[in-house]
Order: C-alpha cells, then structure tokens, then sequence
C-alpha cells in the first residue's frame, strides 16, 4: 500500500489594498526561509484552505503529476484561490499538501488521481464553495444518520457509522 504523508498547513501571504484582502504568491518556493521549499519538487495534492473563526475550510483541491512547483501555483490555479480568497473578509489563507511517497520507479498517477478525487468529495461536502468545477456533484442518496445527513444518531447509525470509521 502506498501512503501518503500531508504537510502542512503553509500560510500563504497576503496584502490588503483598497478593494480588499489579495493574495501574494512570488516567493513561496524560493524565499531563504520559506518552511515549505522542500517540497517543491514533490509531487501529490494540494488543498488550498481558509482558517477563520469558523474553522478551516477547503477553498480547493489540486494534483501535481509534475512537482508541486510547478503546478501548484499556475496562473489558473492562482484564479481559482483569489476567487475562494475573496469570499473572505478575515481569516488566513493556507496550503496543504499530500505527497506522494519516495520510491523507485515512475509516479503512482492512478493514487494521486483518486486521493484528489476523494479530496474533492470530502472538501465538497464541507464546503460547498469550493473551487473545484470536475467532481464537486454531490451523489443524490444519503444513509439516514451516517452519511450526508445531519442531526442526532440513533444507537444503530453511530454503531455502523463506526464500523466503517464513518464520521461527520
């Protein structure tokens, strides 16, 4: 089994201008102390989040087959966060990430794809804001007191909500 290891959370800077808060990204991988510089030529996903008094929320969920580098701030990407930034009149804006793990041999790109996959759902269903366009459709069925539903469990939906280490 492959693992995955998150890092994180990198605080990403910010300036505040006349029409708002807006997002700085120049020297994320460069600057000389920049806590997050080893991962550049990572790969894996990334989740760029907001923590506010409400708590962290993901604003969106991306896959580097290349590096991190390379593909966590591109000119789309960077777009997609002022976007998700902009919604927010306080709180600050972070980055996760999911590496991938050292090995011999090519990139799992298979793993990368379905942890962004199951990142998007998740993130989804927190958040329903969220960034993402492909795989934000949230399935039409629920499991009463398990799965996408709200409210206090009965003794049987928090026992079988447990047995699949299902939580809400």
């Amino acid at each position: 089994m492959a693992t995955f290891e998150v890092h994180g959370p990198f605080a990403i800077s910010f300036e505040k201008r006349k029409g708002g808060r807006t997002l700085v990204f120049p020297d994320f991988w460069s600057a000389e102390d920049s806590p997050a510089a080893y991962l550049a030529q990572e790969r894996g996903c990334y989740v760029f989040a907001i923590r506010d008094s409400g708590g962290l929320r993901p604003l969106y969920v991306g896959k580097a087959g290349k590096t991190f580098k390379q593909e966590a701030f591109n000119p789309s990407n960077r777009h997609k966060y002022h976007n998700g930034f902009s919604g927010y009149a306080k709180g600050t804006p972070l980055m996760y990430f999911v590496v991938h793990p050292s090995q011999k041999g090519p990139t799992n790109s298979k793993y990368i794809g379905e942890i962004e996959d199951f990142l998007i759902q998740a993130g989804a269903a927190k958040n329903p804001e969220i960034q993402n366009v492909k795989g934000v459709e949230r399935p039409k069925w629920s499991i009463k007191g398990v799965v996408r539903a709200s409210g206090k469990r009965t003794a049987a939906e928090a026992q079988f909500a447990r047995l699949f280490d299902i939580e809400r």
